[in-house]
């Protein structure tokens, strides 16, 4: 391919027999393994400079085990950082106030109480597919 998108960021997990275990570096590998030589990687996935909850010491400091030689080899560009969210801050809240873009749906945000708050987060670290909205004096209709 001509290009790849690491959106998952240091937070990825490992295929296969590793799947269940923190890889932060398997997306870029990936990606680089897969992008054609002289081809583009972006990659707008956070990675941090630190995670003191890391599963290995390197990327404890923000160090990764990526295969920057191969990237190199085959010539490939990378740009990193944020995307310009704000950007399209304004289309977007047009979209959803025309009813044109459902981002609850999008994101399968799910309504909890404060008291579902601690599982919330545990099910969230654990990779539920799911933005959990805390509504903790049952404001929000169900």
């Amino acid at each position: 391919m001509d290009c790849a998108v690491d959106a998952v960021g240091f937070e990825a997990r490992g295929h296969g027999d590793h799947a269940d275990e923190e890889m932060p570096a398997t997306v870029l590998n990936s990606v680089m393994d897969v992008t054609r030589a002289a081809g583009k990687i972006g990659i707008p996935g956070l990675y941090v400079t630190g995670d003191p909850g890391a599963a290995d010491e390197g990327a404890q400091t923000g160090s990764l085990a990526i295969r920057i030689g191969l990237g190199w080899a085959k010539s490939q560009s990378f740009t990193t950082g944020q995307c310009p969210v704000m950007k399209y801050h304004r289309n977007l809240m047009q979209m959803i106030l025309h009813d044109r873009a459902q981002i609850a749906k999008a994101v399968n945000a799910t309504v909890i109480s404060l008291d579902e708050a601690p599982q919330g987060y545990k099910d969230f670290d654990s990779g539920a597919a799911k933005k959990y909205v805390l509504n903790p004096h049952g404001l929000i209709k169900t």
